[in-house]
């Protein structure tokens, strides 16, 4: 039996400021194994982006454990996470997060510039493999400023694989895009799930989150339910959308 690439056990988060704690995750428990496609879904407030963070390292746990790829990683320092996030995690945000007048080559290669461990040419070349696995290589030299939202997102979907991460994080990755280049985006998520790529997303749409096999789904800071989709959605490729 394979290692779980996420396994967290009674995770707690509580914010405080100016004396003024505000808890919003309570002994959460949940294990993600790898290759899967979980989608963790509920209202504004429910706990799902608190909780994203910290699985993605954008935020520490106040209580609770953290096991990453069998690694305990509850309380690494900020320079570990720093590490992590760079070289084992990818983001997909609904805001993109580009640099909107760099190349989408330049914005691809960009979690590579603080990693040593491969050459210029070799970075370079992950990179331009990323571009042509999202359907880009036709717009490597275009500033992602002239991109349509639908183009930006795949930018930051082959920014998100370019570290070859053990998971993808993706938070409310339609958020910002029409139905059209919404539906494109979760075709390539589910492209990659098939890859075998590990993808955990973040939404507050049932129609979004069935394209997931697993939804969690949270209210008030704790997980409500925990269900494999019995009747998953599957987005049509571009060239059907076209139709």
């Amino acid at each position: 039996m394979s290692v779980p690439v996420i396994e967290v056990k009674s995770l707690s988060k509580v914010y405080e400021n100016e004396g003024v704690k505000t808890p919003v995750l309570f002994d959460v428990d949940l294990t993600i194994p790898k290759g899967q496609f979980v989608a963790i879904m509920g209202p504004s407030g429910s706990g799902k982006s608190t909780l994203m963070h910290i699985l993605g390292f954008l935020d520490q746990a106040s209580g609770g454990t953290y096991h990453f790829c069998g690694r305990d990683v509850t309380n690494v320092t900020e320079a570990e996470l720093a590490v992590i996030r760079n070289q084992e995690v990818g983001f997909v945000f609904q805001a993109f997060f580009l640099l909107a007048q760099s190349t989408v080559l330049d914005n691809i290669l960009l979690p590579l510039r603080y990693d040593d461990r491969d050459s210029r040419a070799e970075q370079k070349k992950r990179a331009i493999a990323a571009a042509a696995s999202v359907g880009l290589s036709h717009r490597l030299n275009y500033l992602t400023s002239r991109l349509s939202g639908g183009e930006k997102q795949k930018v930051a979907i082959a920014r998100a694989l370019v570290t070859r991460p053990a998971v993808i994080f993706a938070d409310e990755p339609t958020g910002n895009l029409d139905s059209r280049s919404g539906a494109q985006v979760m075709y390539l998520l589910q492209e990659l799930h098939k890859k075998g790529h590990s993808i955990v997303m973040v939404t507050h749409e049932s129609s979004t989150a069935e394209h997931a096999e697993r939804i969690v789904r949270m209210r008030d800071g704790k997980i409500l339910s925990d269900e494999m989709v019995t009747e998953r959605r599957i987005a049509a490729p571009e060239s059907e959308l076209a139709k």
